[in-house]
């Protein structure tokens, strides 16, 4: 993936959190915090596992494959809207990561 293309992931995933600031506005009269944007997370990646489970015939759960993808998708659309709302910077967090793991396993 580009740098162009990341960076339009980023974009539209904050873009996509803004509307949903917008619909806790009005439904509850607060936007959510960081950490409730984290328990969020959280559960999503719960429900990765629980779909990963049924995918591998180990928990029965009918239609899990459309909402794994579905799940893995959100998953990192929260991992950069917590990045975003930490103030780190998601691209140089990842590069990071790569660069400190891949010399680990040299």
């Amino acid at each position: 993936m580009s740098k162009d293309n990341f960076d339009e992931i980023i974009r539209r995933s904050m873009e996509i959190r803004k509307k949903y600031r917008e619909l806790e506005l009005m439904h509850h009269g607060s936007e959510w915090t960081v950490e409730e944007d984290a328990l969020a997370y959280l559960t999503d990646a719960g429900l990765v596992g629980r779909n990963i489970m049924s995918q591998q015939q180990r928990w029965p759960k009918a239609g899990s494959e459309a909402q794994l993808e579905h799940k893995l998708g959100e998953n990192i659309w929260w991992l950069i809207v917590l990045a975003e709302r930490s103030g780190i910077d998601i691209r140089k967090a990842v590069d990071q990561f790569l660069i400190k793991t891949e010399a680990a396993l040299k």
